[in-house]
């Protein structure tokens, strides 16, 4: 493989942008997109997978902040827990497929993990909307609709 630095690059870009730091791995991908030195279905799986771990370590911080939910300095009351966990359960899990969505995707990945999403069932719902959202942007650069 010739351009592991360029993949591993876009791999790393697309992981921060997962987190809450501001990153913009389209922009990445497009210009790996217009080289055309790049196969682009490979483009879009790097992207996805580094999108995806970035949402997985987001769920992980959720799920460790909410080990402190029985603490006073704790910021949330239970009952805001529990209403928030029946709506989530109500409506948050298909939710997830906004994930890739700027300033709310990363919270959302967030409060995932405080409620408790089911890991495999948050990464299945999590790779689809990135994966989708990085085909999206090879579309509109290759004009393919």
């Amino acid at each position: 493989m010739n351009h592991v630095l360029e993949y591993g690059g876009l791999l790393l870009a697309a992981f921060l942008s997962a987190t809450v730091l501001p990153f913009q791995s389209e922009v990445v991908l497009f210009g790996l997109l217009i080289t055309e030195h790049y196969q682009w279905w490979l483009l879009i799986l790097v992207a996805s997978v580094g999108n995806t771990l970035g949402s997985a370590v987001n769920w992980l911080l959720g799920r460790l902040l909410s080990q402190f939910e029985s603490r006073p300095w704790f910021p949330v009351k239970r009952e805001t827990i529990a209403r928030a966990e029946g709506w989530y359960h109500r409506y948050g899990r298909w939710s997830l497929l906004l994930s890739w969505l700027p300033f709310v995707g990363d919270p959302l990945t967030i409060v995932a993990g405080v409620l408790r999403e089911p890991f495999l069932i948050f990464v299945a719902i999590v790779a689809v909307a990135k994966t989708a959202r990085y085909f999206a942007v090879a579309a509109m650069t290759f004009g393919w609709f």
